[in-house]
């Protein structure tokens, strides 16, 4: 497992101003993301102070991991699957192995989209979840779904397998990942969904294109990467609607937690996004070093 004093999910501008600001205070950190964000198809941006020519979200973020790099941060391009807590901060689970952290600062952007299947909306709550976590322990000893192809989807139906009785993951027609091919306990199914079914408005099975129909009585969203959002309710972290919630500083309700660009609200500006970053690394920093004194105490 690695360790690092503060672990940022998401390489876009508001993760990588936070790994400045924290690296700058004379700490380890690990900047973790599948890719950089909506700035991958930002075509040019001419708004951002400091530059006289139009330049795009790629070259800006290209900047920033230069920046990042030489002042010693790790960037590690790889899938988060989840975050938990430990003893010693917290823990973040990726494709690419575990980090240990004393800090965690959430930064990915705006939460995924829904998918477009008919019952989605409807059985939201009542038998429709996005949270393994967060909802398992409802589901105990019953039948119950993933709808995704990839490492979050595994990983939501690895923590479902401590409570329910069956865990299937649908991939909606979609390719499999090797990851899931490998994991015998879990069943797969690839067929098409036509919709979401339910009786006495909660959720019964899921419908095929072809006609086939699976019972189960829970099922879980696990649709491409976990979002900030999925991470922060995982962890226990307050959230408002498709927002997380955060002090002037940055701070979550979860000690040693931060959020900062998109993911809390804010104008989705680069601008902004770039300023939260440095008000929550910042922040960081400053809990990183406590905690570490109040260990040697």
């Amino acid at each position: 497992m690695k360790k690092t004093d503060c672990a940022i999910v998401g390489r876009g501008p508001a993760g990588l101003s936070a790994a400045i600001y924290v690296a700058r205070s004379g700490l380890n950190v690990t900047v973790v993301g599948r890719d950089i964000g909506a700035l991958s198809g930002s075509d040019l941006i001419e708004n951002y102070f400091g530059f006289e020519e139009p330049l795009s979200g790629q070259e800006l973020v290209a900047r920033g991991t230069a920046q990042a790099n030489r002042l010693g941060v790790e960037i590690l391009t790889a899938e988060v699957t989840g975050a938990s807590m430990i003893d010693s901060g917290f823990q973040l689970n990726t494709s690419e192995g575990s980090i240990e952290c004393i800090s965690l600062i959430l930064a990915t952007g705006l939460p995924r989209k829904k998918p477009s299947i008919e019952g989605v909306k409807e059985y939201e709550g009542a038998g429709l979840s996005y949270c393994a976590i967060c909802d398992g322990f409802f589901y105990r000893g019953k039948e119950v779904a993933v709808l995704g192809n990839g490492n979050y989807a595994l990983q939501e139906a690895h923590e479902l397998l401590a409570y329910a009785s069956s865990v299937t993951i649908l991939t909606n027609g979609r390719e499999l990942s090797a990851d899931l091919e490998a994991d015998k306990r879990i069943e797969i199914n690839t067929e098409p969904i036509r919709r979401i079914e339910g009786v006495d408005d909660y959720v019964s099975g899921i419908r095929f294109n072809s006609g086939e129909f699976l019972p189960v009585k829970g099922i879980f969203i696990a649709e491409g990467t976990a979002s900030a959002l999925d991470l922060a309710n995982s962890l226990g972290v307050v959230t408002d609607k498709d927002a997380i919630e955060i002090t002037k500083d940055g701070a979550t309700n979860l000690p040693g937690v931060f959020a900062a660009g998109d993911c809390t609200g804010a104008l989705a500006q680069v601008a902004v996004a770039a300023g939260e970053g440095a008000i929550a690394g910042l922040a960081a920093a400053r809990h990183i070093k406590r905690a570490k004194v109040e260990a040697r105490s």
